[in-house]
């Protein structure tokens, strides 16, 4: 072979490897996760809100030394999240207090690496718990924030979280909506405190149905820990959750894990031996379309469920639970009462 040739075969297989990288880089994976984190308070007391517990006096003896280990620890659940190449680029989170704690979480401990910025709320939950979005500058550019207050049925002067809602434009020029929530709790009973949930999910419809009307292909991703399941009225009837088995359509909303309401072994939350989806992925119709120029990858959703997130449940119940920060009073040290879930979104060019 001539050395004209010998170059001409070196030059062919330069550019097979150059169009082989441009068809990987064509879509980029982009994975959105969210994790309530159980807790995350600094140890100063707000004379505004009922936090008292969570102070060096309280009766949980929240200290500097535990409550930077819970942001260590909060910061190894989300780097570890990642896909391998990259951590997760949208991190949705409940039950943190306040921007002094997000500053700490991505300036100041483990997460300070990957350069997070953030956006929370301002509520007026009695507990000062708050609803919050941790995105990468260089993966999303945020359009627009806002946030939207509950008025809860049961009483008119009971508070809530609010509902986030954060606009961005990603790699591609689409745009994403996104919604970060944390429905009213069942702690004075399912029944008593569901008018609140229902509540919460009208007026989280009444947005989502606003956005169908002004964008022709509306990407909307809800997100949350809902205190329902994915087959309680709040999220089928009030919110217009379907299943992704059902017929899909661009201008209705669906729930990544609808289809697993039937399943006993596999969940988020853990409640008297029990396993549960109460953190869900909420989307519109259009993402679960593979042609679209976003969609979700596999149509699938997932929880993280590494072991070092789990101990022993208790005799009683058997298996494993999430490892959390505290049971009761008492200070185990662990993560979170609840798994992180995520789900990758492809982004086509």
């Amino acid at each position: 072979m001539s050395g004209l040739s010998k170059r001409w075969k070196i030059l062919q297989g330069i550019i097979l490897l150059l169009i082989i990288s441009i068809q990987a880089n064509a879509q980029e994976s982009f994975r959105i996760m969210f994790y309530n984190v159980e807790n995350m308070y600094d140890i100063k007391d707000n004379p505004e809100t009922n936090d008292d517990d969570l102070t060096p006096n309280g009766q949980l003896r929240w200290t500097s030394y535990r409550y930077w280990k819970k942001l260590n620890d909060i910061s190894t659940v989300i780097s570890s999240a990642g896909d391998g190449k990259y951590p997760p680029a949208l991190v949705g989170i409940c039950e943190v207090e306040n921007d002094s704690v997000l500053f700490d979480l991505t300036k100041r401990a483990g997460l300070r690496e990957h350069k997070y910025e953030y956006i929370i709320t301002n509520s007026k939950d009695n507990r000062g718990s708050n609803t919050a979005l941790l995105y990468q500058r260089d993966r999303i550019k945020i359009i627009s924030k806002r946030s939207y207050t509950p008025t809860l049925q049961s009483d008119p002067l009971k508070t809530t979280r609010d509902i986030l809602h954060v606009t961005g434009k990603v790699i591609n020029d689409e745009i994403l909506d996104i919604f970060v929530c944390h429905f009213p709790s069942r702690r004075e009973g399912i029944k008593r405190t569901r008018p609140d949930r229902i509540r919460c999910a009208e007026l989280l419809k009444q947005k989502a149905d606003s956005l169908f009307r002004i964008r022709k292909k509306a990407n909307i991703i809800i997100m949350g820990d809902f205190n329902d399941y994915p087959n309680d009225i709040s999220l089928t009837e009030s919110l217009g959750a379907r299943s992704i088995k059902s017929r899909v359509s661009d201008k209705n909303l669906y729930n990544m894990f609808y289809h697993y309401s039937d399943k006993t072994n596999t969940g988020s939350y853990k409640y008297k031996g029990k396993w549960n989806f109460i953190d869900q992925f909420i989307i519109s119709g259009n993402l679960l379309n593979l042609s679209s120029k976003i969609s979700i990858k596999g149509k699938e959703a997932h929880v993280y469920s590494e072991p070092f997130l789990l101990h022993d449940d208790n005799k009683k119940y058997g298996g494993q639970k999430p490892f959390r920060t505290y049971s009761g009073f008492k200070y185990l040290g662990g993560y979170s009462d609840h798994l992180p879930i995520y789900m990758d979104l492809i982004i086509k060019d």
